[in-house]
């Protein structure tokens, strides 16, 4: 057996897992629609970035093998397999268990055919007014050649024959669905109904009128992938910005990596595209039904069903203490941690607006690396540029954002911000908003920010994530000289008591993992609990095999992909690893070191992944005040151990399992609703049930010291 989970296969798997929500008759109903859609749009992005740079490798002559001798070549013929299965167990998911519950909850997606009158009359009315003016169908030919068809663009191919008597054999023809249209037509209803009809099915109704003089002999709906890489040499770059943007251009027409096309299609029009987009049958894609699942996510946003989704919840507002004047009042005496999207993430928006207005703060610093289309924080920045110095270092290579993070970074530097772009060859990935004030008690201070998500009101609705605010002098410092690296690439030898990434962040979590290590040799308690996102880096995975090795007791609660085999025994018998998959995205990192009694607690930006431990600005911080560090502890980590609804458990094996289902000795439990059920005041972590031996880990008690007031 091999000592590491190859990192494609964990994905796979963690894509499974999404896809189990989306089966699962427990969730809502337009929420395993969600799901479905969640799992297309993984699939793309996996087939889009990771399939493409195999191939890539592969074209340029790579010949490198796994541990166990596996070639590029075999690694990606797996890979083509198992997403093959993946994807017929999609619309199998979709046929055969969604599709028929959505239209017995009267909710239905209908076939021409299955339309009555008054449905056909309003689809055709909208089709003449609002379609057909957009569509431009192409046929091939020598004075026509292929069009340049757009990455991810749906379309649709036609097999024509010409009328006219003496003509030639069959020619294929192009139409491409413009995506400024909704992919789902709404039609006229009956009572307790909501009916839709698919874009591609009601443009290929009228498709003889797009090609008159053609008799149509076949037709189908196709999608095909792109290379997304973005490929260019920073340092030879006299303008990242207009780099970049130059790169998005590209993108759009990077070398075809897939083709989806309905199982229905003629092998004559599957041919002519595969060999025209010059794809092996390996990476063509028959669905057995709607081409693009990832466009079933209207279907969820477009009903007005709340009876089929998730009960919405209020998160808990900031409440400062009643002696405290504002919120730098009260974090001049201690600090304050945020749960999203438990708690509200108006307190971060508060804190950065608070910055922009208050006459008495002169300077604002902050990270962006993925912002929201209507940010209040962008409109907070611009503000306080009028009358203080504000300074931003926007992330122009964030994967997906690069577009909209270039409009942000224009519109600041309009708006009078100091705008960077960090440092040449690494993202920055870290969250940081650090304020410089001029206390009422003449005292200059500066006040903090650290986070573990984007500064994306949008996204803090459905991802969990911490953020940290503080006055904590030692921790502000630290923050300032990340920005002085980041501006400046000025470095430092240490930037204690954070953890910096790529300068001291991989060597210091080795290091505590070893003090663990040491720890269990000498007898003295030592844990480690881990919450993270993937868990990729060999360095960190080899140290947690010695500290297991050891004897300490090892937890990790890893969302996605997972390289370390546990519980094998003489090698990892002491490491459990759950993944928790639930209404909202986990995208928290935590990591809790019992360190011989004496308990360290750190939250961060990173990952234990190669990216984010040497290609990227990441921030890891401490959690030094022993109120917040008990919260972590007893109730947010306690809980994520205790669930026994949404999580899975990863077998030495390789594959995950369910904990054993809920019976009448033991009540089912869920993170994710026990932490919405404290945010409206309806549980308390006391109602956290013991991890019983089905589920890895065991509760240890809290006990840091408590840092004193700050004056």
């Amino acid at each position: 057996m091999s000592r590491f989970i190859g990192r494609d296969e964990s994905w796979l798997d963690f894509n499974r897992r999404v896809l189990e929500e989306a089966q699962a008759a427990t969730n809502p109903l337009l929420e395993r629609v969600k799901f479905l859609a969640i799992t297309a749009s993984n699939l793309d992005e996996f087939v889009e970035i990771r399939i493409a740079s195999l191939l890539q490798r592969i074209e340029d002559g790579y010949s490198e093998t796994d541990e166990q001798g596996v070639t590029l070549e075999q690694s990606l013929a797996a890979i083509n397999e198992d997403m093959h299965g993946f994807v017929d167990s999609q619309y199998v998911c979709w046929n055969k268990q969604l599709l028929p519950a959505l239209h017995s909850a009267g909710v239905r997606v209908l076939a021409w055919d299955a339309m009555d009158d008054a449905a056909r009359e309003a689809a055709s009315n909208f089709y003449q007014r609002e379609v057909d003016p957009l569509l431009t169908p192409i046929t091939i030919d020598p004075a026509h050649p292929f069009p340049r068809v757009l990455n991810k663009a749906l379309c649709i191919a036609l097999l024509l024959r010409r009328k006219r008597k003496g003509t030639a054999g069959p020619v294929l023809g192009v139409v491409t669905i413009p995506r400024a249209l909704p992919r789902l037509v709404a039609l006229p209803s009956g009572a307790g109904t909501q009916d839709y009809l698919f874009l591609h099915d009601l443009i290929e109704r009228n498709a003889a009128a797009m090609y008159r003089g053609y008799e149509i002999l076949s037709k189908a709906a196709f999608r095909v992938t792109r290379n997304s890489n973005l490929y260019f040499q920073e340092e030879e770059s006299r303008n990242l910005l207009e780099t970049v943007r130059a790169e998005l251009h590209n993108r759009r027409k990077g070398d075809a990596v897939r083709l989806e096309i309905e199982k229905s299609a003629d092998a004559e029009i599957v041919d002519r595209l595969r060999m025209n987009f010059e794809l092996d049958e390996s990476q063509v894609f028959r669905t057995d039904g709607p081409v693009n699942l990832s466009r079933l996510m209207n279907l969820y946003s477009d009903t007005p069903r709340p009876d089929l989704k998730y009960s919405p919840f209020v998160p808990r507002e900031l409440r400062l203490n009643r002696k405290s004047v504002d919120l730098f009042d009260e974090l001049r005496h201690r600090d304050v941690l945020l749960h999203h999207p438990y708690d509200s993430y108006d307190g971060v928006v508060g804190f950065i607006q608070s910055a922009a207005r208050d006459p008495n703060v002169v300077s604002i610093k902050q990270t962006l690396y993925r912002t929201s289309a209507d940010s209040t924080i962008f409109n907070a920045l611009t503000e306080a540029a009028q009358s203080k110095e504000v300074t931003v270092v926007v992330e122009l290579t964030a994967r997906f954002d690069e577009a909209s993070n270039i409009r942000w970074a224009r519109d600041l530097e309009d708006a009078g911000v100091q705008v960077f772009h960090g440092i040449v060859g690494l993202k920055t990935h870290c969250k940081l908003a650090l304020l410089v004030r001029h206390d009422p008690d003449g005292v200059t201070r500066r006040y903090g920010h650290l986070g573990t998500g984007n500064y994306n009101p949008a996204t803090a609705r459905f991802y969990t994530d911490l953020s940290l605010l503080t006055s904590d002098p030692e921790i502000t410092a630290s923050m300032h000289a990340v920005f002085n690296y980041l501006t400046a690439h000025s470095e430092s030898s240490d930037y204690s008591p954070l953890l910096v990434a790529p300068l001291t962040l991989a060597e210091s979590f080795i290091r505590l993992i070893h003090r663990e290590t040491e720890h269990a040799a000498a007898g003295r308690p030592a844990q480690i609990i881990a919450k993270m996102n993937s868990l990729l880096e060999t360095g960190i995975v080899e140290a947690l095999y010695a500290a297991s090795q050891a004897g300490v007791q090892i937890d990790l609660i890893v969302r996605g992909i997972c390289s370390l085999r546990p519980g094998v025994k003489g090698m990892s018998e002491n490491i459990r690893v759950r993944s928790i998959i639930g209404r909202f995205l986990e995208h928290s990192r935590i990591f809790f070191f019992r360190n011989g009694g004496q308990e360290e607690i750190y939250c961060g930006s990173a990952d234990w992944m190669p990216r984010n431990l040497f290609e990227r600005c990441e921030v890891v911080f401490p959690i030094r005040d022993a109120q917040i560090g008990a919260r972590i502890r007893k109730e947010i980590l306690a809980a994520l151990m205790a669930d026994n609804m949404k999580a899975r458990v990863l077998e030495a094996s390789g594959i995950y399992r369910r904990i054993t289902p809920p019976d009448a000795r033991q009540a089912g439990f869920s993170a994710q609703d026990f932490f919405i059920q404290v945010a409206e005041g309806k549980a308390s972590p006391d109602n956290i049930p013991p991890i019983t031996s089905d589920q890895p880990g065991n509760a240890a008690k809290r006990g840091s010291p408590k840092r004193a007031s700050r004056g």
